[in-house]
């Protein structure tokens, strides 16, 4: 049997063995593969590696999506974690390059993919609190949460997961430096409920705008005067 006979229930079971960059190699094939590619049903779990992934046109958004991870390890997430204002000019070349990718790829979600369940974000250090809420607000189904070293995450995010995230049963926040105490207890006292979990996030120095700075840097004088 040539494999072009196959029904599209078992074309795919196969294609569900394959990555998404293969899975679009076989669709280019012919047009029953192709449309075995585009059923919605085969793209209930995406995982990305890196914003650059984001660009690729290997896989379907639609309203199948259940579970999506954008997950990135690695050394330039560090510079991407820099406050902007403390960058040198070639620190923000490299950020320029893929700082809009994840937030825009998360507006097409909030438009295409309203039975999201799980969204997991690591390292995505460009996101703010507005591209997450937006996702809050589309996806009502959406159950856990978790986001790790997303340096521009701020308790207004957890403010609105209290607010809208009302099929919420996880959120985690680990290693997001504007996270404080305080907006980690509202949302324990206003979502009782919740499995709620902020590895080291509210032990870390958040960011400070340029002009605290000399007022740091006065105290820190004074201090070493009196040493």
């Amino acid at each position: 049997m040539h494999l072009t006979e196959l029904n599209t229930e078992c074309l795919l079971h196969l294609f569900s063995f394959l990555d998404k960059e293969s899975r679009r190699c076989l669709s280019l094939s012919c047009r029953s593969l192709r449309r075995a590619y585009l059923e919605p049903g085969l793209w209930t779990l995406l995982r990305f590696g890196s914003p650059a992934e984001l660009r690729r046109d290997n896989f379907v958004l639609g309203a199948a999506l259940r579970h999506l991870a954008v997950c990135w390890h690695s050394s330039r997430v560090k510079v991407c974690n820099v406050e902007d204002w403390m960058k040198s000019s070639f620190q923000r070349d490299l950020c320029r390059e893929h700082e809009s990718l994840v937030s825009h790829f998360l507006q097409r979600v909030c438009h295409t993919c309203p039975n999201l369940m799980s969204l997991t974000l690591s390292g995505c250090g460009h996101i703010t609190d507005s591209d997450v809420v937006g996702v809050l607000r589309s996806c009502s189904r959406l159950r856990r949460l978790r986001l790790e070293n997303c340096s521009r995450v701020t308790d207004a995010l957890l403010q609105a997961a209290a607010l809208h995230g009302r099929s919420l049963e996880e959120v985690r926040v680990d290693f997001c430096r504007n996270v404080s105490r305080s907006g980690l207890q509202a949302l324990r006292e206003g979502r009782p409920d919740l499995v709620l979990g902020a590895e080291r996030s509210a032990g870390m120095i958040p960011d400070t705008r340029p002009e605290d700075r000399p007022q740091v840097r006065r105290a820190l004088q004074k201090v070493l005067l009196f040493v």
